[in-house]
């Protein structure tokens, strides 16, 4: 009889339980569900409205083609091999001249940071090159380096040394003076100072400075590889719309926001690692 009867407990806590799961399940599903509405759906929106207004004719589909038609060239184009070696020489060009400028930059801006008698003496010439345009400099590149890839990898460095090489000296200007302070009085020396309060301080401005820089480094890859290149994604743009290939050329066009999204995410899930402590204090 007592088994019996704790059977039925059981049996009786199973049907309590199994309804309260389901419940809980459904109101998770509900809110990630609601989020990514919220965070997406406008996009979605977006797309879906331009599938059908080109499909229905309310916009020109010579000049705004279909989704589906500008995916299927992006796929012919990917399986075709074609746009593979463009990704690979577009990565190649961008990729030297932002590793360049991050070797460059950062160490510069931390050694600027630091020194206030060269930060106060460099600033006036950065200042004037960064207020100039890297398109308005590219023909002297190419007065100087020629049309080869020496003169694309260098405006590309040009252009992107300044988001990293400023956002490093704003981040170590940053630094918490009462942290320095206390760090002293416990007898830190200078470059104990530098490392455990000023640098871990200055990371998150790095990495504000890096995102810009690698959507900077994307913007002047497409202007670079559009001037005097046969090869890369920016050339694909020029070259498909030079021969009315509309859906090649939003398919190129499309490639690059990935390939820039993809670049963005990546420092993200970087900066993400290395300040932890810095996600915690939000």
């Amino acid at each position: 009889m007592a088994i019996i009867q704790s059977e039925q407990r059981d049996a009786y806590r199973r049907v309590q339980y199994e309804p309260s799961v389901s419940a809980a399940l459904a109101g998770k599903t509900v809110k990630s569900l609601t989020q990514f509405g919220s965070r997406y759906g406008v996009l979605i929106a977006f797309l879906i409205l331009w599938q059908v207004a080109s499909r229905l004719g309310w916009l020109s589909p010579a000049v705004f083609p279909p989704l589906d038609t500008i995916l299927t060239a992006l796929w012919n184009g990917l399986a075709g091999g074609g746009l593979l070696d463009d990704i690979a020489i577009s990565l190649q060009r961008a990729g030297i001249a932002f590793s360049a400028a991050v070797l460059v930059g950062i160490p510069l801006g931390l050694f600027m940071g630091q020194v206030k008698a060269v930060e106060r003496s460099l600033d006036p010439i950065l200042q004037l090159f960064r207020q100039t345009s890297a398109l308005a400099l590219y023909p002297v590149f190419i007065l100087l380096l020629g049309l080869g890839e020496a003169s694309k990898v260098f405006v590309i460095f040009w252009a992107t040394l300044f988001p990293t090489l400023l956002a490093t000296i704003g981040g170590v200007k940053q630094a918490d003076p009462k942290l320095i302070e206390m760090a002293r009085v416990y007898g830190a020396s200078r470059l104990s100072i530098f490392r455990r309060v000023v640098l871990p301080g200055a990371v998150p401005s790095i990495f504000v400075g890096l995102r810009l820089s690698a959507t900077t480094a994307l913007l002047l890859l497409i202007a670079a590889e559009m001037i005097g290149a046969n090869s890369g994604v920016g050339f694909q743009v020029m070259n498909a719309q030079y021969n009315f290939q509309i859906p090649l050329m939003f398919a190129a066009i499309l490639l690059l926001a990935i390939l820039g999204l993809g670049a963005n995410y990546m420092l993200e899930r970087l900066q993400g690692r290395l300040c932890r402590w810095n996600q915690l204090n939000r």
